[in-house]
């Protein structure tokens, strides 16, 4: 199962109309909570994910993404849980 790219940062910009966390737009994100989605999609949006992202962005992304896949939630939920 590929985890969501959710990295619970949920802003989006108002005028690319992505998400300032997984750089995700509003039918991306539907997509990703529907049960018929594919694998092959998500690993394609993933890919399409990491393309619209840059410098430090896209870093934080990664490095956050990887924890979730690790550890079950997000950099962002773990800090605010201290």
């Amino acid at each position: 199962m590929i985890i969501s790219p959710c990295i619970s940062i949920c802003k989006t910009d108002p005028v690319s109309g992505y998400c300032y966390g997984c750089g995700r737009n509003r039918d991306e994100i539907k997509m990703w909570g529907d049960p018929k989605t594919s694998e092959v999609w998500k690993i394609q949006n993933l890919k399409n994910i990491k393309t619209r992202l840059n410098g430090w962005q896209l870093k934080s992304f990664e490095e956050s993404y990887e924890y979730k896949v690790k550890n079950g939630t997000s950099l962002f939920k773990k800090a605010n849980k201290k």
